[in-house]
């Protein structure tokens, strides 16, 4: 688990970094195809985490699944034993 959230972590960073480089450098075509290629693998990330350990956010990403709200449920990353 802590492995692929810090794989996420550094995704998220990297995705943040280039959309504010892609806010002023609009026509930067390495960048936007750097953008998408970030977007996409933090996408498959989450996705993989959320399958294994539950939604990230509480809102966004996970659907509620089985007709049950997960979230309220789940331990909270400080109650999370490494």
């Amino acid at each position: 688990m802590t492995q692929l959230l810090l794989k996420i972590q550094q995704l998220e960073f990297a995705a943040c970094e280039l959309n504010l480089f892609l806010d002023t450098h609009p026509e930067d075509q390495q960048a936007l195809a750097m953008f998408n290629k970030v977007h996409q693998e933090l996408m498959q990330c989450v996705r993989n985490y959320e399958q294994l350990y539950g939604p990230l956010l509480n809102f966004g990403f996970s659907p509620a699944l089985q007709n049950t709200w997960k979230w309220a449920e789940l331990p909270w990353p400080w109650e999370i034993k490494y």
